[in-house]
């Protein structure tokens, strides 16, 4: 038991602290990784004394808070709307956020600029030829546009976050409310908003971090607009012919910074939730409201909602991958449509590798992720262990590095330690481990909380090892949270680029960069194929692990 345990906590505190480490002595240095060099602060003078870094610090919170702001809202409104109204087509307006949810964030970004993109996007090649205006269109190489994408990737994680407060609510405050004649939207207004505040500004905090940290939308849509964030500048400084490092790392510092203030924040509201609980041991069922009339009304706003940020977008990258060139759907281009495109993906060079690789690193690294923080969640809420709680904040410790800066410490440190992984699937596996670990850790727990501590005593007084009862009791009773956190990990491991890009080389090449290195080549009907192939992969890998793991949960 000490031996797995130790190790486990030896891991932990790997992949945790070392990317920190090297990243602040990478910043100070003034030689490249694997030389040695003196301390030095030059690299911090250069980069935030440059006149064009205030402006990078401005466009960054623009960004971020505008794209935070703008899903929050969406986000919400729908998820009030199909959790406590009762609007028709609850279940279908959820399975459609849910599938964009599942689109990786380089795919929703490329179908926007094939709808929005001055001279291919089908919705300003239509709005000129209904309009008559050659010159017209809806600018999305802009930082508006850059913040629309961007929200359109984050809300449906609003949804899924705020679904979860609104039905967990009790409703007798809402119950009294009407009882006193207040109507529908006073009480959805006084009681129910205020009841979720903890809620909506944790989340709001959530996608405000996670904005901080984009690269698609900023690399894709950003540079072209010559809007630049941390992300697309720390990527810049390490393209060069030569690379700078140090600048890349000082960046990177200021980035982790902004992001470490702001899950700061997220753990002080979460602590401060508390005061706003309302549910106790009693047994309730949700209320839905009754909204009369406008109960068509709110379903067919959520309907257009969900038409335009998600059946449009996704049906124009089936279209485009079906086309040999971008055009308005016409009677003349459907004689024109063919599987060419999905064809030519089978001999495009790397292809079969990135599509291997990404299979082998998303299933292993969380497989990897999730028996490892098991192992942590019973250290930190079963043991009685000094310093289980630091544990815990270490495990969670990786929430506040952004990809990017993620990448940047691992390049670092794999240039510098004599161990040959740089350039090879393993530094992937690392990063994806590292990326991932506060998201495993969150759901083992949460599991790991809600086994009786007399199961394991029984198994031990039966003679069982540690290790027998940890294989035999917690991980069966922890497979259902084991297999929500499987699903979520390997979904979003397989879209994962702003680490990506950093670390990989033709031989370890993952989809995700295959469809970044398809768009800047103008292979415009190739990636739209790869991105409907991934896209329909992705929805099988979460139904085959949602039944499996459904199958698996009830067995004795």
């Amino acid at each position: 038991m000490v031996l797995v345990l130790g190790g486990a906590v030896l891991l932990v505190a790997y992949f945790a602290l070392t990317p920190l480490l090297i990243l602040v002595y990478g910043s100070l240095s003034d030689a490249p990784p694997g030389a040695l060099g003196n301390i030095t602060l030059a690299n911090y003078a250069k980069a935030y004394l440059d006149p064009d870094f205030y402006p990078l610090v401005w466009s960054t919170v623009q960004f971020a808070l505008g794209s935070s702001l703008l899903s929050f809202f969406l986000g919400t409104y729908l998820a009030w709307s199909c959790e406590r109204t009762n609007i028709p087509w609850r279940g279908l307006i959820t399975t459609l956020v849910i599938v964009l949810f599942i689109v990786p964030g380089i795919l929703e970004t490329v179908a926007w600029i094939l709808l929005l993109s001055p001279q291919i996007g089908l919705i300003n090649l239509a709005i000129r030829t209904l309009m008559a205006k050659p010159d017209y269109s809806i600018p999305i190489y802009s930082l508006g546009g850059m913040i629309w994408t961007e929200s359109m990737s984050l809300y449906p994680l609003v949804f899924l976050l705020m679904s979860a407060a609104f039905r967990s609510q009790d409703v007798a405050l809402e119950e009294a409310s009407l009882t006193c004649g207040a109507g529908n939207f006073t009480t959805l207004r006084k009681i129910t908003l205020r009841m979720v505040t903890p809620a909506m500004l944790s989340v709001l905090l959530i996608t405000f971090i996670r904005a901080v940290e984009a690269f698609e939308v900023p690399a894709l849509i950003g540079v072209r607009a010559g809007v630049f964030v941390f992300t697309t500048k720390i990527y810049s400084a390490l393209q060069r012919l030569r690379p700078h490092y140090g600048i890349a790392g000082a960046y990177s510092v200021i980035l982790l910074l902004l992001s470490a203030v702001g899950v700061l924040f997220y753990h002080r509201m979460t602590q401060a939730a508390e005061k706003f609980a309302t549910i106790s041991g009693k047994g309730y069922r949700p209320r839905r409201m009754d909204m009369g009339p406008w109960k068509h009304v709110i379903a067919f706003s959520c309907l257009i909602i969900v038409g335009a940020t998600v059946v449009l977008p996704l049906t124009n990258l089936i279209w485009s991958s079906l086309t040999p060139y971008m055009a308005v759907p016409s009677r003349e281009m459907v004689f024109q449509l063919s599987l060419r495109s999905y064809r030519e993906l089978f001999h495009l060079p790397f292809a079969q590798k990135a599509f291997l690789n990404s299979i082998l690193l998303s299933f292993s690294s969380a497989t990897a992720v999730m028996l490892l923080t098991s192992g942590i969640a019973w250290i930190t809420v079963k043991s009685q262990l000094r310093g289980r709680s630091l544990m815990d904040h270490i495990a969670f410790l990786p929430i506040a590095i952004p990809g990017i800066v993620l990448g940047v410490s691992l390049l670092i440190l794999y240039l510098t330690l004599p161990v040959p992984i740089y350039g090879t699937l393993w530094i992937l596996f690392i990063a994806y481990m590292t990326k991932y670990l506060p998201y495993g850790i969150r759901t083992a727990s949460a599991s790991m909380i809600q086994i009786g501590k007399e199961l394991e005593e029984a198994s031990m007084v039966s003679g069982a090892t540690w290790l027998q009862t940890f294989a035999k009791i917690f991980l069966p009773l922890l497979m259902p949270g084991f297999v929500a956190g499987w699903i979520y990990i390997a979904v979003v491991s397989l879209r994962e680029l702003s680490t990506s890009i950093l670390l990989y080389t033709e031989q370890s090449i993952v989809l995700s960069i295959l469809v970044f290195d398809l768009w800047e080549s103008g292979l415009y009907s190739s990636v739209s194929a790869l991105g409907v192939l991934m896209v329909l992969f992705l929805m099988v890998v979460t139904w085959l692990a949602r039944s499996i793991g459904a199958r698996i949960g009830y067995i004795d």
